[in-house]
C-alpha cells in the first residue's frame, strides 16, 4: 500500500522516508506513479533550446512515469535535430527499459557531453520509445512542457522534468537514494 512509503508528520526527525505534498486540482503526485513505471502518449508540445536553438520540438512525445520520480519524456529522433548530437561514452541499463545509450550535443562552440539518452533496442512494454530521445533538462538551456518550462531533477541519474503539475517529494536529491 502506497502510504506505508510516507512518514507521518510525527515520524521522528531523520527518517528516511518522504513526507508526501498535498495535492490541489490538476495536480499529480509522483506517489501515485507506478513500479514498474509506465510508458504513455503525451500530445502537448514538448521543446529542448540549447545556445538559442530549438534542439527538439514534438507534440508525438512519451513521457515514462515511476513512482518517487517527475517524468521523463522521449522525443521521436525525427523532431530532434540530430544532426547535432553524436554517441557519448558509456552505456548504462534499466531493468524496465533496457541498455541505454548517451548522447553529446555540439552546437556552435557549445559542447554538452551526455545531454540525451536514448534505446536501441528496449523491453517489449517500451518498445514504442525506441530510438527517441530523451534530454536532461539541468544540461540544456530549457525545456518546456506545453508553454511552462521545466525544472530539472535534482542530480542527473534520473532526468526527470518537474511542471507545476507535479508534487513529490522528489527522488534524485541528496539522502534520497534510500527511498
Amino acid at each position: 500500500m502506497i502510504r506505508n512509503l510516507f512518514r507521518s508528520p510525527a515520524s521522528p526527525a531523520g527518517s528516511s522516508r518522504p513526507v508526501r505534498s498535498g495535492l490541489h486540482d490538476g495536480q499529480e503526485s509522483v506517489w501515485d506513479y507506478p513500479r514498474p513505471p509506465r510508458l504513455e502518449p503525451c500530445d502537448e508540445r514538448v521543446r529542448v533550446v540549447t545556445a538559442g536553438e530549438t534542439i527538439a520540438e514534438t507534440t508525438g512525445a512519451y513521457r515514462v512515469l515511476e513512482t518517487s520520480h517527475p517524468p521523463t519524456y522521449y522525443i521521436p529522433p525525427e523532431n530532434v535535430r540530430t544532426e547535432l548530437l553524436s554517441v557519448a561514452a558509456g552505456q548504462s541499463i534499466c531493468e524496465y527499459k533496457g541498455l541505454a545509450q548517451y548522447w553529446t550535443l555540439d552546437i556552435g562552440d557549445v559542447h554538452v557531453d551526455r545531454v540525451a539518452w536514448s534505446y536501441g533496442e528496449p523491453t517489449a512494454a517500451f518498445r514504442p520509445i525506441e530510438r527517441f530521445l530523451s534530454f536532461y533538462a539541468s544540461k540544456v538551456d530549457g525545456c518546456w512542457v506545453g508553454d511552462e518550462q521545466v525544472r530539472a531533477q535534482d542530480g542527473d541519474f534520473y532526468g526527470g522534468w518537474i511542471t507545476s503539475r507535479i508534487v513529490g517529494p522528489f527522488k534524485g536529491g541528496p539522502g534520497t537514494m534510500e527511498w
